[in-house]
């Protein structure tokens, strides 16, 4: 076999079952050796730098030596181990920590393997909390539209039917209450009135604070989470975070939602929680969300338990993660990044076939109208030297923490480049 075609890439195209690809027409596949950095290396010699943190979790980069190493001397001790009547010392520090850096009384928290499984998780605390108060008729949800949760059957009904990618299994998803977002006074209205009426049933309300991520890289500001939480409050409705993307310095602040000073009664994390590592997510209950299940009643006990809870080598990663953003200055970088994007992408404002252009924190979106050819836009970032992956009507960008200002104008340059080229088509 060639270089540019390693019979390991041959061989194993012919079983594997991609993601999100409709494998009679995917086009070909990169073969990827190694990563370093911001740079992902392909087996024909070529470089791309990543755009996109490997769907959002590499916030360190690839390969940083401090998570390696802690990794590494964790896999020589305790890789893994059940965590139903044992505990390891990997896990338990990271509850503590991810306690001590969440805002209020966050402080009970539930690990598993994937950002679906831990909405999945609150979902099923926010049912079982009412339950466990012997309210049996609370067990619906409010979601936005333009949200997505995951991927999973629980997840995919709260995720905009219209926008998503799960149209096909509308009739099998329990029925949830779809709400927009309330960004000005009549949606407001709309949205109190809809809590006011229903609160009866309504379990939990449930959004993506300030920036919606697979629904579209949709942007609302603080005062509508804010208002979003208060009338969770007024209205005696749990109300649950995903910021399995936003979590982790992505939007300018450790979390999401402390820019607008909410505190949520249950909180989703994953994604960059191990800096892209190793798969882990967090499920994180406020006090008095935890203390609905503290009884000698059994059968009020949260039963869930997946088979790789709490992996050790996903722990000691999360907490090497956790260490950097005390040690390196990442918030100050991802101020430094939202200014560059910002003035780079503004450019693409006045193109043909842009309909928006929006940045927060690390993120920058470019919304495109018109017929828009997806693989054609993608082998056009890598031919630019990019990995930027689009989907939907966006092109965005959420680079590495760490990438310095000449990389990150190659993004944006190769963003301009081929929309610039795609607009003089459209």
């Amino acid at each position: 076999m060639s270089q540019t075609n390693p019979a390991w890439h041959h061989d194993g195209m012919q079983n594997i079952w991609l993601p999100y690809t409709q494998m009679a027409t995917a086009t070909a596949t990169l073969p990827v050796v190694s990563t370093d950095g911001v740079r992902i290396r392909l087996a024909d010699g070529r470089e791309l730098i990543d755009g996109i943190s490997s769907w959002w979790t590499a916030c360190h980069g690839y390969n940083h030596p401090h998570i390696r190493s802690a990794t590494e001397a964790q896999l020589k001790t305790l890789p893994h181990v059940m965590f139903a009547g044992l505990v390891h010392e990997p896990a338990l520090r990271l509850a503590t920590r991810l306690a001590a850096l969440l805002p209020g009384d966050l402080e009970r928290v539930f690990f598993t393997e994937s950002g679906s499984v831990s909405v999945e998780v609150a979902l099923k605390m926010a049912v079982q909390y009412w339950l466990n108060k012997g309210i049996t008729e609370r067990n619906r949800f409010v979601c936005f539209r333009h949200g997505y949760h995951g991927d999973t059957f629980a997840t995919m009904a709260l995720c905009d039917p219209d926008e998503g990618m799960h149209s096909l299994f509308g009739s099998v998803f329990p029925p949830q209450m779809m709400a927009e977002l309330p960004t000005d006074e009549a949606l407001k209205i709309g949205f109190e009135r809809m809590l006011s009426t229903h609160r009866e049933r309504i379990a939990a309300v449930i959004l993506e604070p300030l920036v919606q991520g697979a629904g579209g890289i949709k942007m609302h500001d603080a005062a509508t989470l804010k208002f979003i939480a208060d009338v969770c409050q007024r209205n005696g409705v749990l109300l649950i975070l995903d910021e399995i993307m936003t979590g982790f310095g992505r939007t300018g602040k450790m979390f999401a939602c402390e820019e607008a000073g909410v505190v949520p009664d249950i909180i989703c994390l994953s994604k960059a929680l191990t800096g892209g590592t190793l798969p882990l997510a967090a499920t994180v209950a406020r006090r008095h969300v935890f203390e609905a299940f503290w009884s000698q009643d059994k059968g009020a006990a949260l039963m869930h338990g997946p088979t790789y809870m709490a992996n050790a080598l996903a722990c000691a990663a999360a907490n090497a993660s956790l260490d950097l953003f005390e040690t390196e200055p990442r918030l100050q970088q991802v101020a430094a990044i939202e200014a560059q994007l910002r003035d780079a992408l503004a450019v693409c404002k006045g193109l043909r076939g842009v309909a928006d252009v929006r940045v927060k924190g690390a993120i920058g979106a470019v919304e495109l109208s018109g017929e828009i050819d997806l693989e054609q836009l993608r082998q056009r970032f890598a031919e630019c030297g990019v990995w930027i992956r689009p989907f939907s009507n966006v092109v965005y960008l959420m680079p590495p923490f760490v990438i310095g200002p000449e990389d990150l104008s190659v993004l944006t340059s190769a963003i301009h480049q081929v929309l610039l080229e795609r607009s003089i088509r459209v």
